[in-house]
């Protein structure tokens, strides 16, 4: 597991997502840090919003990222813990049906592992995941500054780097849409 130096670095365009009832780009500090990482390690932040805690909202703007040729991956923060208003698996359960995507369960799996060192068995309340629609990648975190952090220091930069060995998402990205 290591970044092999003599590969070719392919930046990749993300969407940057923050789902949350209450939070603005002013006070959204988690969406800040992973802004800024994503710039940190080469990539494109192709876009950012921030949406209200709703399922139809949240598959729309989803629907229209995986249709967008200019977006690679979405990365969101917030909506996946327990209560009522969190339905970001719920949203993304949807668009694994409507694009016939695919879970990611390792993911969400790994995440749990890495954030049970920061915060025990807390960590049992996230249902951070991620799923595979079209050619776009989604992960959803949760929205807590510790948890994107653990989700991108831990996972996300080495996975979305296309030097990271054994292997890594990027380098599968020109074969998402076979059949």
């Amino acid at each position: 597991m290591a970044i092999d130096e003599t590969r070719e670095f392919k930046p990749i365009r993300i969407a940057l997502l923050t789902l949350s009832d209450t939070r603005t780009l002013d006070n959204d500090t988690s969406g800040d840090i992973l802004a800024q990482r994503i710039a940190d390690k080469g990539h494109v932040l192709a876009t950012r919003k921030i949406l209200r805690e709703d399922v139809p909202a949240l598959v729309a703007q989803l629907d229209a990222w995986i249709d967008d040729p200019e977006i690679d991956c979405v990365i969101s923060t917030g909506g996946t813990g327990l209560t009522g208003r969190d339905v970001t698996p719920e949203a993304l359960d949807q668009i694994i049906i409507a694009h016939s995507g695919k879970l990611i369960p390792g993911f969400g799996e790994l995440f749990r592992w890495l954030s049970y060192k920061s915060i025990g068995t807390s960590t049992v309340q996230s249902r951070a995941m991620a799923i595979m629609a079209g050619a776009t990648y989604i992960f959803a975190l949760p929205g807590s500054n510790g948890a994107v952090k653990d989700g991108w220091d831990g996972i996300l930069f080495e996975q979305l780097d296309s030097r990271n060995r054994p292997c890594n998402f990027v380098e599968l990205m020109p074969r998402l849409k076979e059949v």
